[in-house]
């Protein structure tokens, strides 16, 4: 934890992109036999859980370039692998990617290089949390909610209110909460919170879940520690939570539509929902690392990750949305309304990831950097 709060203060201090001197790739060469990713869990699939699940085996074959594979569980976590360098690329979210572009530690993507690039969302294509004054730093990805996964056994309907991981009370099989909810292991979760008092308490004047006050930001810190009264286990390993879900008694917690999926598919009394508060959610970006060793092959998995098929298994089997539209029809895996059933027309209700700075628009450049959402989380969590 250390090392994270290290490599997250040394980016954050100042968010600033000038004296960018990485220069784009101009042209392609012949792959260089591999290339090494660090990426979400369930992001890069070659069919070893699932047989119908595989979107590597095919790019080996007609690239040669082996996909070596690097799973992390947090952004922080992420920009410290990152940091530390041997990658090729990272599936970097919001709170991530503008971290990673400040520090020098991913190069600009020359899109003329990528086929598929004019196939993007146009909602995605020039977004703010990788693109910096006009540069593109990744290709994205997919994107998605963080939604409120609950037991149906203990919620026959669906949970109207982030209440129930928030603040105590007795459930509807008459039981407390304390100990039976989990919630995110990372300093991004204080957005979670500061979106909860959005809603609560809009006397706080809380705007943007990400640019807090000094005031908004200790609303939000209090929230959390009581939240920590109730919290049987902070969460930052998918399949750890899975496992607590159906072993461990945990009933609610913020979660990804992956784990949802996993349980679902196991046949477990479990189902999520997008309560009244709304959501903070994810895009996220494949960023091409600074000093990329196989930048040929990287190039080659970047038009890859693009391709309608890829984006629609990968949609399928994460319960995320595509980045290519086309990819919301004719997919075997995802199907027809898998798109809308996925949230494809909630893009705009979401309030995605992004690294909180001290210059913020909506208060007046008097927000609360990340550091300190990294540095005060740690003690939260420690009981401080």
């Amino acid at each position: 934890m250390n090392s994270i709060l290290k490599s997250c203060t040394a980016l954050t201090v100042a968010l600033t992109f000038s004296g960018q001197a990485i220069a784009q790739v101009t042209e392609l060469g012949k792959g260089e036999g591999q290339v090494n990713i660090v990426a979400w869990p369930g992001y890069i699939e070659r069919g070893e859980t699932d047989k119908g699940y595989d979107w590597v085996t095919s790019f080996e074959k007609d690239t040669g370039c082996k996909v070596n594979i690097k799973t992390a569980n947090t952004s922080d976590e992420m920009v410290a692998l990152m940091n530390e360098g041997g990658f090729d690329l990272v599936t970097a979210s919001g709170d991530a990617s503008l971290r990673l572009v400040a520090g020098k530690r991913v190069q600009p993507i020359n899109t003329g290089l990528i086929p598929s690039w004019n196939t993007v969302d146009d909602r995605l294509k020039d977004a703010p949390w990788f693109t910096v004054g006009g540069v593109h730093y990744g290709v994205p990805y997919q994107w998605g909610p963080n939604v409120l996964m609950y037991n149906t056994e203990v919620f026959k309907e669906a949970p109207k209110s982030w209440n129930v991981v928030f603040e105590e009370m007795t459930l509807p099989d008459g039981k407390s909460n304390k100990g039976r909810v989990q919630a995110y292991d990372g300093p991004i979760h204080i957005a979670d919170a500061a979106n909860y008092l959005m809603f609560h308490k809009p006397e706080l004047g809380i705007k943007d879940p990400y640019e807090l006050t000094e005031d908004q930001y200790k609303a939000a810190l209090d929230l959390l520690r009581v939240q920590r009264t109730l919290v049987g286990r902070y969460w930052h390993d998918a399949a750890i939570q899975v496992d607590d879900f159906q072993n461990e008694g945990v009933i609610a917690s913020g979660s990804w539509p992956y784990q949802v999926n996993t349980l679902a598919a196991a046949k477990k009394p479990v189902a999520s929902t997008v309560p009244q508060e709304g959501v903070t959610g994810w895009a996220d970006t494949t960023m091409l690392a600074a000093e990329a060793a196989n930048p040929n092959c990287a190039y080659m998995w970047l038009e890859h990750s693009l391709s309608p098929k890829v984006q629609g298994d990968v949609s399928a089997w994460f319960g995320s949305l595509p980045v290519v539209p086309a990819a919301c029809k004719g997919n075997e895996l995802l199907g027809d309304e898998g798109c809308k059933t996925n949230g494809y027309d909630n893009f705009e209700k979401i309030k995605f990831w992004k690294t909180p700075v001290s210059k913020c628009a909506t208060q007046n450049d008097q927000c609360v950097p990340y550091y300190r959402w990294v540095s005060d989380y740690i003690g939260v969590i420690g009981g401080r």
